[in-house]
């Protein structure tokens, strides 16, 4: 059976009360999380968000899966008992498919996680030609190959498992990005050209990480493509939860960020994150056990 990454524990959006202006805990292994964290931000502006990082344990990847079980729920046990959030999204392919049940059943905090977005890239493709950029875990999980079976199966999907992106990704942000050729390598297996002449012409990106290079990739993709980021779809999913925005909002919600190590704090991080409204940053110290 598939686990419902989306849909936010138990609960009906009818059965969960919030505050008036309820707080919004965002998780991700490093940066890609703000993605979905401007997705919801827009939506519910009036909300208090807390951005955390797991940077001490970046990639997840590379973890085995009992230890990223048992490392998201560590950290997620202090991030609860401090923020007391109303809803955590797990803006993270890799911890949604992996550590999902196990964050529902330890907590009563609705959690919304992140679902490859098969379905709107099949709804969209007129070729039939797909392609899933994601990290090599995702490309593995059993979740996404029934998503595909599911709702792409009248599609060629191509799984493309990128080793590197994510930290591509996160290089951009901190002030050092690679050179066009790197970036260019990394999508190349993304587009297909068929004997009959029919082209990819639909790439998902499900790696939070991916839409903070989007401009790049627009630029480097050897023809059009629709690309689509799963963020919007997480954002209407938190408004399903929590409610829409009740008033006019006159102005953002505070914004703060936390990282586990903050490693990856320099100075060009820091000024992309203010300009992200997250101008308090901290380090809630919790390091990887050594494996």
């Amino acid at each position: 059976m598939r686990i419902d990454l989306m849909a936010g524990a138990s609960l009906s959006a009818a059965a969960l009360h919030v505050a008036s202006e309820p707080t919004i805990l965002v998780f991700d292994s490093g940066l890609g999380g703000l993605t979905v964290l401007d997705a919801v931000r827009r939506a519910r502006p009036d909300a208090r968000y807390v951005y955390v990082g797991d940077d001490a344990a970046f990639p997840y990847g590379r973890l085995g899966e009992p230890a990223l079980v048992a490392r998201v729920l560590a950290v997620m046990e202090r991030l609860v008992a401090i923020h007391r959030p109303d809803l955590v999204v797990i803006a993270c392919n890799t911890a949604s498919t992996l550590v999902l049940p196990a964050l529902r059943q330890r907590f009563t905090t609705p959690f919304v996680g992140v679902v490859p977005p098969i379905k709107p890239a099949a709804e969209a493709t007129r070729s039939r030609l797909v392609s899933l950029l994601a990290t090599p875990g995702t490309v593995i999980r059993s979740y996404t190959r029934d998503l595909i079976a599911t709702y792409a199966g009248s599609c060629t999907v191509t799984l493309v498992g990128s080793q590197n992106l994510a930290g591509y990704a996160e290089a951009e942000l901190a002030g050092a990005p690679v050179d066009d050729a790197a970036l260019a390598a990394e999508i190349a297996p993304c587009f297909k050209i068929e004997p009959d002449g029919r082209q990819t012409d639909v790439v998902c990106l499900a790696c939070t990480h991916y839409p903070l290079l989007l401009p790049r990739l627009e630029a480097l993709a050897p023809w059009p493509v629709t690309w689509i980021d799963p963020a919007p779809a997480i954002a209407r999913r938190v408004v399903q939860l929590i409610g829409p925005l009740p008033r006019a909002a006159d102005r953002y919600g505070a914004a703060i960020g936390a990282f586990t190590a903050g490693t990856c704090l320099n100075a060009s991080l820091r000024a992309a994150l203010a300009a992200r409204g997250i101008g308090e940053v901290g380090i809630e110290a919790i390091p990887l056990p050594m494996q």
